[in-house]
């Protein structure tokens, strides 16, 4: 054999001799080897030229030690590919030319049959190194087999069987050099790209590598062992990490200092295989390989490269653990199924999750996940989830893949069975709830959550929000205790239990309450129980304090309250200290004083809004529906009503007042807004009973008239009080509505001491005769004066008076016998004074005669009917130039008088009574 300084220093004429010959003895060799050959260049090799040139060029710098390049140019039509490391020697020639052996002892690959990718883009290739170079050649080899008197298959002939020596040294820098002359069709331009984007992949898989130039542009690797165990990688711009086990490298992606997991990728064996995988990193693990490196041999085992990769997961920052967990999903073939659970399989065997509490990482088995868990809600549930697990991996697309991985899952209903008797602070309750409530997002969840744990006002703690009221508004209860309603505490009351099933209360609600009451009503019996009295009184001022009084149920002035004796007394029993309603109360006023300690605690306005006395209370209830509110004389008032008020307003104990105090009762009633509202209704109970009962001087608020009020002058007396324009309707008015009032008038009109105007005389007539004929006033109970007030003034005998009661005849009857009302009750009025009417008392005819004529005909007649308004009247007329009627009856002889009507209806008048004639005619 030849050295290497020889012209064939690795002997090639001796390989080609012999293996000419060995073709010579078996044609069907030499078809063998020609089809073989061919099989590789389409199938096995035909994408992976730069990876097989690579992976020579990694094993040549694994021998020698030293950081590999590789460098690729085109040159014309020619594409080289330089490496450093070990050179060309006779073993890697022989490897070269023999198709199916490899000298290869360790490594990727070292000239074994992987060379043949460089003949899917060339038929002429050199091989040149520093110990030597070889050249083949599609085109020589024919030429052999012709001068060997050898048939060329059909096929073509095998183009890397037969090698001859070439002198050309390999470029500088370089230990071995790949020369290939490019097939016609192969774009030089495109394959260069392509290498560009092989690039980085060879470089990380081919730790031997650290160097690649493709056409100038080059690419380095660069490595840095982290703190966390791992190895970052970088190649240009790109990030991995990396983890090395014992029989796999495990990398991921790093964009932006965040995992990125791979999607899809395939088995790197080292290099990239044709086995696709499904795991969210990328694995270059040591695997028994077909020949053309593109699957596994059958039977070959890949589960031990799972081993570590929990290792290498525990390495990653916590909140991206969860994105290098296999996601459930079809496997996309039988090498992705089997690694994809031992992966898993060591996951499940090791602890790597995260604790929620910063503790040390967890078995998965050890493990809790709920879904949509955030720091909030972990910070709350760290002591009472075991083995909750960091929130940065509940994320809801990573559920599945933790499930699968073996971590348990729980739901919010595990989590509310958990909380059962954990005795916490409101305000952590309130948290937990402002935590759990992004969780709860339709009826479900919130079903889960139907036996959380909530805490009340009492300081218990009870299952279920459902059965839990919250008080909307509500200020200022504290810690106080509300034992007749579970009522959650204030600083847990949070939105959430109430989509939860709790109700809402305002501060009325808990007020009116039917158990309140009832707990009132427990503690107000014969012998009260003072704690429990102070308990519920804790909170119905607390309460009361925050809603207007009239929503204040008056069932609440049964609420116990101490006395400056101590004694419990109910509030509608007491008065403030110093109120000014004690000094117009009789003396044995069943009112005590409440305790000065309760208000300085309280407030006036709350113990007001119960009952608790100041001034007059003032009752206020909507709808009423009977005499049933305990006011004084209630049923009597009621009786004077045509229908039940839509509001009864009353003031309470009026009948308490002294007699002698009323002065100052009325200026109490009168200052305070509320009390002079009800004052303000003549029909209402207060102003009633006032005017029945209430006494200023020697007489009743009833029986005398306001200042302003003349209707009644002279007869009725004027309320000198200076509060009396407030309680204005509590006086008399131009009505006679009560039997008391109609007696003192008929007295005072027969007064002869008494001189009233003939005004103030006709209204109260009037009045007196309506209040008769609508029943107000029973003539039966009446005590009638001797005399009876006259039109003139003066106290006439009643049995000579007459009651007008046609408008003519009252001219004809002298004013001292007359008494007058409106004609209208003029028959209600005879009767009630049992005085005869004048009409049936006095006859007359005119005795003149007179000039017939129409109303239309007389001046004066028209122009009063025109200034009053009125038409003119239709009776038949006659004027007089003087109108004399000759009387006859109670009056006896002839009388001038301004206007008669006779008895067939004629109207008679004189040219001075047409006018008055007109206006009395259009009266009905």
């Amino acid at each position: 054999m030849t050295g290497p300084g020889t012209a064939d220093p690795f002997d090639t004429a001796a390989l080609r001799a012999g293996l000419l010959t060995a073709w010579r003895s078996s044609p069907t060799r030499l078809l063998e080897d020609t089809n073989s050959e061919a099989d590789l260049v389409r199938s096995g090799y035909r994408d992976r030229v730069l990876t097989e040139l690579a992976q020579n060029a990694a094993d040549a710098a694994a021998r020698t030690g030293i950081p590999g390049t590789l460098r690729v140019w085109r040159d014309g039509r020619r594409l080289h590919v330089a490496n450093t490391g070990a050179p060309l020697d006779a073993t890697g020639v022989e490897a070269l030319t023999a198709l199916r052996a490899s000298a290869k002892t360790d490594g990727v690959g070292r000239f074994g049959v992987g060379f043949t990718a460089v003949l899917a883009i060339s038929d002429d290739v050199e091989v040149r190194s520093t110990t030597g170079s070889i050249r083949f050649s599609a085109a020589a080899t024919r030429d052999a087999l012709a001068a060997h008197e050898l048939p060329a298959p059909e096929s073509g002939a095998p183009v890397l069987r037969l090698a001859w020596p070439s002198t050309t040294p390999p470029a500088p820098g370089s230990d071995t050099e790949v020369v290939l002359d490019l097939r016609d069709g192969i774009d030089a331009r495109s394959l260069l790209a392509d290498f560009r984007s092989e690039a980085v992949d060879l470089l990380l898989e081919l730790p031997a590598l650290v160097t690649v130039v493709v056409d100038g542009d080059e690419l380095t690797r660069t490595e840095l062992d982290l703190d966390s165990g791992l190895r970052e990688i970088r190649v240009g711009n790109q990030r991995w990490w990396e983890q090395r086990g014992a029989s796999a490298r495990w990398l991921v992606p790093v964009v932006d200092d965040r995992v990125a997991p791979v999607q899809h990728d395939v088995l790197r064996a080292p290099t990239r295989s044709d086995e696709e995988l499904s795991l969210p990193a990328l694995v270059i693990g040591d695997v028994a390989m077909q020949p053309d490196r593109r699957r596994i041999l059958p039977g070959a085992r890949v589960e031990h490269l799972a081993h570590g990769y929990a290792r290498f997961v525990a390495a990653m920052p916590p909140a991206r653990r969860a994105d290098l967990v296999p996601a459930p999903g079809f496997a996309r073939g039988e090498v992705d199924a089997r690694l994809r659970e031992a992966v898993l399989a060591d996951l499940r065997a090791h602890p790597w999750l995260p604790a929620a509490d910063g503790g040390d990482d967890l078995l998965p088995d050890r493990a809790a996940l709920l879904p949509g868990l955030d720091a909030a809600l972990a910070t709350a549930l760290t002591d009472v989830v075991p083995g909750l697990i960091d929130p940065r991996l509940g994320g809801t697309r990573h559920v599945a893949a933790l499930t699968a991985a073996g971590v348990h899952r729980i739901g919010l209903a595990r989590v509310a069975e958990l909380l059962t008797g954990h005795d916490r602070e409101p305000r952590w309750w309130y948290r937990l709830y402002e935590a759990l409530a992004p969780l709860v997002t339709d009826p479900v969840a919130a079903e889960e959550l139907a036996s959380l744990p909530v805490p009340l006002t009492d300081g218990r703690t009870v299952t279920g929000p459902r059965t839990t009221v919250l008080a909307s508004d509500v200020r200022g209860l504290g810690d106080a205790s509300l034992p007749w309603v579970r009522l959650v505490h204030p600083e847990a009351a949070h939105p959430l239990l109430t989509r939860l099933g709790a109700g809402t209360a305002t501060a009325e609600d808990l007020l009116a309450d039917p158990a309140l009451l009832a707990a009132v009503d427990r503690v107000d019996g014969d012998d009260p129980d003072p704690e429990g009295a102070a308990q519920v009184a804790d909170v119905v001022l607390r309460l009361a304090a925050q809603v207007a009084p009239s929503a204040v149920p008056r069932e609440l002035g049964a609420l116990p309250l101490p006395d400056v004796d101590g004694e419990l007394v109910p509030a509608d029993e007491l008065l403030l200290p110093g109120a000014p309603l004690a000094d117009v109360l009789v003396d044995d006023s069943p009112f005590a004083t409440l305790s000065s300690d309760h208000v300085d605690r309280y407030g006036v306005d709350a113990l007001r809004a119960v009952g608790v006395g100041w001034g007059f209370t003032v009752l206020d209830v909507e709808m009423p529906t009977g005499p049933d509110h305990e006011l004084p004389d209630e049923d009597d008032w009621w009786a004077t009503l045509a229908d039940d008020p839509d509001v009864l307003v009353a003031v309470r104990d009026l009948d308490l007042v002294a007699d002698d105090r009323w002065p100052e009762a009325l200026s109490l009633l009168a200052a305070d807004p509320d009390t002079a509202s009800a004052l303000a209704d003549r029909d209402g109970y207060t102003a009633w009973w006032l005017r029945t009962h209430a006494v200023l001087g020697d007489q009743r608020l009833g029986l005398l008239r306001h200042a302003d009020d003349d209707v009644f002058a002279g007869l009725l007396d004027p309320c000198t009080h200076p509060d009396a324009g407030v309680f204005r309707q509590c006086l008399a008015s131009d009505v006679v509505d009560d039997p008391e009032l109609a007696e003192l008038l008929l007295d005072r009109l027969g007064d002869p001491d008494r001189e009233p105007e003939p005004a103030p005389v006709v209204a109260a007539h009037t009045a007196l005769a309506r209040a008769a004929a609508g029943g107000t006033v029973d003539t039966d109970d009446l005590i009638l004066p001797s005399g009876v007030r006259s039109l003139a003034g003066t106290v006439a005998d009643a049995g000579d008076a007459l009651v007008v009661d046609t408008a003519w005849i009252g001219a004809a009857v002298p004013a001292d016998r007359v008494v007058v009302g409106e004609l209208a009750v003029a028959g209600a009025l005879a009767d009630l004074l049992d005085l005869a009417r004048a009409s049936s008392e006095v006859h007359g005819e005119p005795v003149s005669v007179g000039r017939a004529t129409t109303w239309r005909r007389e001046p004066a007649a028209v122009l009063a009917a025109a200034s009053a308004g009125v038409p003119l009247p239709t009776a038949p007329l006659t004027v007089h130039e003087r109108l004399v009627v000759r009387c006859s009856g109670a009056v006896d002889g002839d009388v001038d008088v301004p206007w008669w009507t006779d008895g067939s209806g004629t109207v008679h008048c004189s040219p001075a009574g047409l006018a008055v004639a007109v206006v009395a005619l259009a009266r009905p």
